[in-house]
This record gives structure tokens, C-alpha cells and sequence, in this order.
């Protein structure tokens, strides 16, 4: 199904890495959610003869400090109960990062020479608000079943039709959400996204085509009936 294609791809890349190796330097760029925790990784297991490693943002701030001689972890004050550093892969850990984290950082070695390792592009965003599908109208008799219905979410919207037990899947997208609209036999999905989240909201087709009325604002309505025609998460 569309939106479950869509979902498992959202899962597998819930950090992006888009590597370009030359020599020891990498440039990686990673994505976070807001109050999430990123790993930055070396990428290389043949470092070269180093006295000092140290990871830096583009700020100027060198977040920490690794003296190999005598194996110690100096940390920079803004950043101490921030950060984890692990001296035996060299990895740096960031946590409950914030949109104003968002920039380059570089693990560099220095002794005889100094070499940039890797420098990760970290990007924070936000988690996506939820979707609402809202009933603009429908119609039913004994073999078919019309529902013409809007998608939205912050500022992208479908509206699209459910007839004859489908709908055509949509997408629109904006800088960096996705809006997707499914049909299924049961259901009407819509799924919004972007690299670090989804939710989804979803309408039971064979409730609404069944039982349900639509009243002239949109919302169900049926006597006595408990509307559980959603589920967002």
C-alpha cells in the first residue's frame, strides 16, 4: 500500500546520511527531532597518528578535548551535561537538541599534522502536527458509496473523492513535509511526514458509507451513534 511504502521508507532514513568521502574527510549530513540525541561517528577505523582529537562546532566552540597520551576528556562548559564521549571509538553524542544546534560539526586529530576527519551537517526540525481529514460531503444507496473529502496539514491539503471502494493516492509536499493520501476498502489515510516523524489520520469507510450522515459542517452525526472513525498517531 502507498502509505505503508512510504512509511517504511520514512523509518529507514530517519537519519540521512549523504556521504562524500575524500581522504580522512567526510561531510555527512544527519537529521534530528527537536529534543532528540544525535551520535556523530568518525566513519573510519584508520585514524592517523594523533597527540589531540577534538570535536568542534562551526561557532568556534570545541565541544571536547581527547589528549591520547594520557587518554583525557576535556569537555567545554556549555556543553557538559550535554554531551556523552566515547574514548574508545572517538563518537560524540549530542542530546535534547535544539533548532538552534543546527550547523556543522568536525572531529579533527592533530600532532605531526592536522586532518579534518568528518564533519556531520546536522539539521533540527521539528516533529510533524498530526493530519485532519474532514467529511465535505457523501452519499450512499445499496452498491455504491461517494465521500468527497479534504486532507490538510499546516499548510499543505488534498481534496480529493472515495468512490467504488477507491480513491487515487496523492502527494503534495513542501520544504520539508509530505502530505500523502491512501485509499483502502476500509479506510481513507492520510499520512503527513518528513524525515524525522509521521502521523497519520484515518476515516472508516465502512462505518461512514454504512450508518453515518454528515452534517452541513462537516462533522458525523448519527442518533445515539460514538464516532470512532480516527485514529491519529
Amino acid at each position: 500500500m502507498f502509505v505503508t511504502m512510504a512509511v517504511d521508507h520514512l523509518l529507514t532514513s530517519f537519519i540521512l546520511l549523504l556521504i562524500c568521502n575524500t581522504g580522512f574527510s567526510a561531510e555527512i549530513s544527519v537529521f534530528v527531532k527537536t529534543g532528540d540525541s544525535v551520535q556523530l561517528d568518525i566513519q573510519t577505523q584508520e585514524l592517523p597518528e594523533f597527540d589531540l582529537l577534538s570535536w568542534r562546532n562551526d561557532k568556534s566552540v570545541i565541544i571536547v578535548r581527547y589528549i591520547h597520551e594520557s587518554r583525557e576528556v576535556k569537555l567545554h562548559s556549555s556543553y557538559k551535561d550535554r554531551v556523552d564521549f566515547n574514548d574508545e571509538t572517538f563518537s560524540l553524542t549530542l542530546k535534547n537538541m535544539q533548532k538552534t544546534d543546527t550547523g556543522f560539526y568536525t572531529a579533527r586529530t592533530s600532532g605531526e599534522s592536522e586532518n579534518n576527519i568528518v564533519t556531520y551537517r546536522v539539521s533540527v526540525i521539528d516533529a510533524v502536527d498530526a493530519p485532519v481529514l474532514t467529511v465535505n460531503s457523501h452519499w450512499s444507496s445499496s452498491d455504491s458509496c461517494t465521500v468527497n473529502f479534504t486532507c490538510r496539514a499546516h499548510d499543505l491539503m488534498i481534496n480529493s473523492s472515495y468512490q467504488n471502494n477507491r480513491c487515487s493516492p496523492e502527494e503534495v509536499t513542501s520544504q520539508i513535509n509530505t502530505l500523502i493520501l491512501d485509499c483502502s476498502e476500509e479506510s481513507i489515510i492520510c499520512n503527513h511526514s518528513n524525515t524525522v516523524s509521521w502521523k497519520i489520520d484515518r476515516i472508516n469507510i465502512t462505518q461512514l458509507c454504512g450508518d453515518l450522515c454528515v452534517c452541513e459542517d462537516g462533522r458525523f452525526c448519527s442518533t445515539g451513534y460514538t464516532d470512532t472513525r480516527t485514529t491519529r498517531v
